[in-house]
């Protein structure tokens, strides 16, 4: 269902949800009953590999824009495994005033589940504003592993307003809850040398695995502007800053191959 605010109300923005659900197909692999669009969010079921059943997200039309609320939200049953990417980059762009986009994303991983959420970068285009929250609530033996990066600004122009939240709850109890904000109007220094350090690219990889309760990584510099740290419980996290998308991408794709 999209809807479109009507004129007067001060909000000029697209409304629109995505949904994905994943179950075994008892042959040991993954099937979608449920796979539904929503506005400027198509998802297109791709050649997956294995037992994961794979998702595309792909952009049907230019948002998230100023006013826009859009959602995504992905279920995976007990014992199904699935991957979700995206076509290509999604670009938050200026609307013509009233409040600002929202993008939320919603995950859901049962038992023995496994969700591999690794959509192309946001890019926060000068002029927009954006907030947008990440939840996940995973099952005690789920396995997660989860990428987000933010690039600020394209090529030669400033960021725009970018706030995003990461909660993250294993077995019911908080694993991970963090909210960064960038460019004008989010607080000062965010893009001192104790943050971002002048870069315009920046990301995290989080990897939730059951075995990493007995041999938990050990947290540790990835390179000058990166560190791989494990948290207080099942995971781990990397962060990382960079010039741009590309070598950002490297660093998160090599930390990526370490865990498989």
């Amino acid at each position: 269902m999209t809807t479109v605010a009507p004129a007067g109300t001060g909000v000029a923005g697209v409304e629109a949800t995505a949904r994905v659900t994943a179950v075994p197909d008892g042959r040991g692999g993954t099937r979608l009953p449920v796979l539904e669009s929503g506005g400027p969010l198509a998802l297109r079921r791709t050649r997956g590999t294995g037992a994961y059943a794979r998702v595309t997200v792909v952009g049907a039309m230019s948002a998230p824009l100023g006013g826009d609320r859009l959602a995504v939200e992905a279920e995976v049953r007990g014992g199904a495994a699935l991957a979700v990417d995206s076509a290509a980059a999604t670009v938050a762009l200026p609307g013509r005033g009233g409040p600002p986009a929202r993008y939320d994303v919603r995950l859901t991983v049962g038992a023995d589940a496994d969700l591999r959420w690794l959509p192309e970068p946001l890019i926060s285009a000068r002029g927009s504003d954006l907030r947008m929250t990440t939840r996940v609530e995973l099952a005690a033996s789920a396995r997660l592993v989860l990428r987000e990066e933010q690039i600020l600004g394209r090529y030669g122009e400033e960021s725009g307003t970018l706030t995003t939240r990461l909660t993250v709850l294993r077995a019911g109890r908080p694993l991970l809850d963090q909210e960064l904000s960038y460019g004008p109007g989010a607080p000062g220094g965010w893009d001192g040398g104790s943050v971002l350090g002048g870069h315009r690219a920046t990301g995290q990889l989080l990897v939730v695995h059951p075995d990493f309760e007995h041999e938990p990584p050990e947290t540790r510099l990835l390179g000058d502007n990166a560190v791989l740290t494990a948290l207080a419980g099942p995971a781990v996290l990397v962060t990382a800053v960079a010039t741009d998308a590309l070598r950002l991408r490297r660093v998160l794709d090599g930390a990526l191959q370490t865990f498989g």
